[in-house]
């Protein structure tokens, strides 16, 4: 059984930083494509970066030059760190990981979520 473990949220200032984590279990880490999505009080839940098994990646514009997604395949954990953080920042941030959706940013594409960790960023 998947299980996806995500920790590391918390309140910051504008313009801090956080880094956040998804330790994975129940799969062969490594063979899955991994996300973050994040999701604001009364929004949708939005893609916010995607790590392919071969390295790849692919940002939202919104985190583009802010935020790096890395992995540590010897500790089958993900990573998002965030840089220059803004209020709009805010969210619930959730870590996703699928067989079959390469780098996408799609929340259609993934069948297994973690719980959630949430980010507040005060101006």
């Amino acid at each position: 059984q998947v299980s996806l473990v995500e920790s590391g949220g918390g309140s910051v200032q504008a313009g801090g930083s956080l880094r956040l984590s998804c330790v994975a279990s129940g799969f062969s880490y490594g063979t899955y494509c991994m996300a973050w999505f994040r999701q604001a009080p009364g929004k949708e839940r939005e893609g916010v970066a995607a790590l392919d098994t071969d390295g790849s990646t692919n940002y939202a514009d919104f985190v583009k030059g802010r935020f790096t997604i890395s992995e540590d395949n010897a500790k089958n954990t993900l990573y998002l760190q965030m840089n220059s953080l803004k209020p709009e920042d805010t969210a619930m941030y959730y870590c996703a990981a699928d067989l079959t959706s390469p780098v996408s940013l799609k929340e259609s594409e993934y069948d297994n979520w973690g719980q959630g960790t949430q980010v507040t960023v005060s101006s």
